[in-house]
């Protein structure tokens, strides 16, 4: 597994209609990647945003980066949308799990 973190601050003076129109789109098109696994999004209530996808492996998360769509929406970000970014990438994790037994 690949997981990349998206951490970002979005512009004050943003057009969200445009911003939301191009992040669905976005997710829609990463679903369809190879080597997509999953992506969810979180905002802080100080308004800082992080997103999280996996991915099957680096491989297939470079590829997304460098999808043509993706890389053109990704310069509309950095003119339009974002205040700044940092981007996180690990390649297996160590991960912990608990679920609770059925009660």
């Amino acid at each position: 597994m690949f997981l990349v973190v998206f951490r970002n601050r979005k512009r004050a003076d943003i057009d969200g209609a445009a911003y939301a129109a191009d992040a669905a789109r976005m997710e829609e098109l990463a679903r369809a990647q190879p080597g997509f696994v999953s992506f969810k999004s979180y905002t802080a209530d100080d308004g800082e945003v992080i997103a999280l996808s996996e991915w099957a492996d680096a491989d297939a998360a470079r590829a997304w980066g460098s999808q043509p769509d993706h890389a053109r929406t990704q310069a509309r970000g950095r003119a339009d949308y974002y205040a700044g970014y940092t981007l996180y990438t690990c390649e297996n994790p160590r991960t912990h799990r608990f679920e609770s037994p059925a009660l």
